[in-house]
């Protein structure tokens, strides 16, 4: 990726943007705003140095640095009234209390890997409050419990467990950099969800900021409220300041493998079996499949199919499993790495064998690329002749990676409506379809051409997914399953995504926005909308 040619692009944007921005921040309501900020926050904590505008040097530097999708970040045409980097919850509450008083919209962000950039974008006047900072995590392991705050990352809290115990763990995310604000409001799945479930399964408390910048607990907020920022997506309803997550028992040692298979070495055969076993595996195994094409030689493309998988137990075990269960795979000693469970979420980040603990705490997003990402729910089998063809599709596609990962075990035992996250029983698996590419294969430019190869493939696995509706993962956000105004709400309208992300918790999750937000202050382009009085008879 050329880094000279992204900046460039960014500070053309930048210069554009630059004039009105600073014809905006010199009106009185942004003045009012930046006046009200200290008024409603700790005095001995200034929020002053909390509060970057553009005319700030390290505004653009800190607007740019947590955001992990280049396609959404070069294509705003937006930039913030101002970041808010704030540095203690008082921060928050009176970024929220201010923001509402003189109009601004709203847009939280702990990691930045929202996929379509709704933590970072918005085509109305808009503050970013940015929880990077309130990271702390304090690990209780007498109760088998521990407070995180938003803006710690999966790694850091994979790491700070393991600082106190080797037989405890936690469900959550693959990716290490990724903010547990929002990670677990849409859900949170990883490579433990069939013997766990997801991360907001192991939820017992938050801290939520209200409209009215009041900090509620899990009593304060109700029971309602609990259960919507649970797996709703909990920007529609408040700022997320910390969870209370119950911790797991797992193993001292852990399996992990990783086997490849081409086409040529019968991959179509064993994905089409793996389909049919990974989802009635003992809980203990996740086995997750990664599709990408490669070049076969010189003038042909084949696709790699790559089994990743966990195991809580060890290794001579697993292969008697597997044996029993999905002798097909043909999983040796040799594919198999034994390692303490920490250690297993290094492996899962793709970082090389042997690698330290020690990169869980590096919170900087690197190697950004431009991406866009759909998703998909599977309720039946994907048949040889849908497979072939997805095939197909695929090698048309030099940058695109489908990851499948398998519900059953956990996933099967709690109810659609025990959390806001639906997609439980009855599927038997999730795909991811991304396609990545970098600056030197046409950055900004090459969007469109990209995006449309990817839904195409999309549309091509139309038969094989779920349907009426066709589900999708809040995590995984994508406009394209419907979208509204960041500044509109109709109820009717949002209907559309609503269904897809919810299914039939949609209408509960739209009754709660009612209960705690009525005026409709924290929204986005996929946001839940208060319930009308009418959609209630």
């Amino acid at each position: 990726m050329k880094a000279s040619s992204i900046s460039i692009s960014i500070v053309l944007i930048f210069i554009s943007l630059s004039i009105s921005l600073l014809r905006f921040n010199n009106s009185v309501d942004f003045d009012s705003f930046l006046r009200c900020l200290p008024t409603h926050s700790n005095p001995f904590i200034p929020i002053a140095d909390a509060i970057l505008t553009p005319t700030n040097s390290s505004f653009e530097y800190i607007y740019q640095l947590r955001a992990s999708n280049l396609r959404t970040l070069l294509s705003s045409t937006s930039r913030p009234v101002a970041i808010i980097t704030a540095l203690h919850p008082s921060h928050a509450q009176a970024t929220v209390v201010c923001a509402k008083r003189h109009g601004f919209q709203l847009r939280i962000r702990s990691g930045g890997h929202d996929y379509e950039g709704l933590s970072y974008t918005s085509n109305v006047p808009f503050v970013i409050l940015d929880m990077f900072n309130l990271h702390s995590i304090d690990v209780d392991i007498e109760s088998e419990t521990a407070w995180v705050q938003a803006g710690a990352t999966t790694g850091e809290l994979y790491y700070r467990i393991a600082e106190k115990s080797n037989v405890h763990g936690f469900p959550s995310g693959i990716c290490t950099t990724v903010g547990i604000g929002g990670h677990f409001s849409g859900g949170g799945y990883g490579f433990l969800m069939r013997k766990y479930g997801l991360s907001i399964d192991n939820v017992i408390d938050a801290q939520l900021i209200d409209a009215n910048g009041r900090i509620l607990n899990r009593e304060s907020m109700g029971d309602d409220v609990f259960w919507a920022i649970r797996g709703g997506g909990a920007t529609s309803f408040g700022v997320i300041l910390s969870w209370r997550v119950k911790l797991v028992r797992v193993p001292p040692r852990v399996t992990v493998f990783t086997v490849p298979r081409t086409l040529e070495q019968g991959a179509t055969d064993l994905v089409y079996r793996w389909q049919q076993v990974a989802p009635k595996l003992p809980k203990k195994i996740f086995i997750r499949l990664q599709l990408q094409p490669i070049k076969n030689n010189i003038n042909s493309r084949t696709v790699r199919v790559l089994f990743f998988g966990h195991f809580l137990g060890q290794a001579d075990r697993l292969i008697q499993l597997l044996n029993i269960n999905f002798p097909e795979l043909g999983l040796l000693g040799s594919d198999c790495l034994e390692m303490s469970w920490v250690e297993s979420t290094v492996f899962w980040a793709g970082f090389p064998t042997g690698t330290s603990i020690d990169v869980l705490l590096d919170r900087r997003l690197v190697n950004r690329s431009f991406f866009k990402s759909k998703s998909d729910y599977y309720k039946v089998m994907i048949p040889k002749q849908g497979l072939e063809m997805l095939w197909e599709a695929m090698m048309d596609i030099e940058d695109i990676i489908v990851q499948m990962n398998p519900y059953g075990g956990r996933m099967e035992e709690i109810s659609e409506s025990k959390t806001a996250f639906a997609q439980r029983g009855g599927n038997l698996f999730m795909v991811q379809y991304m396609v990545v590419w970098s600056e030197s294969e046409g950055g900004i430019d090459a969007a469109a051409r990209y995006v449309e190869l990817l839904r195409r493939l999309y549309s091509a696995m139309t038969p094989y997914a779920s349907s009426n509706p066709r589900e999708a993962f809040l995590n995984y956000r994508d406009l394209d399953v419907g979208s509204k105004e960041s500044n509109e709400t109709d109820f009717e309208n949002t209907k559309e995504y609503g269904t897809k992300y919810f299914r039939n918790n949609f209408i509960r999750l739209a009754g709660v926005k009612a209960m705690i937000d009525a005026e409709n202050f924290f929204k986005n382009e996929q946001s839940i909308p208060p319930l009308p009085v009418r959609a209630t008879h």
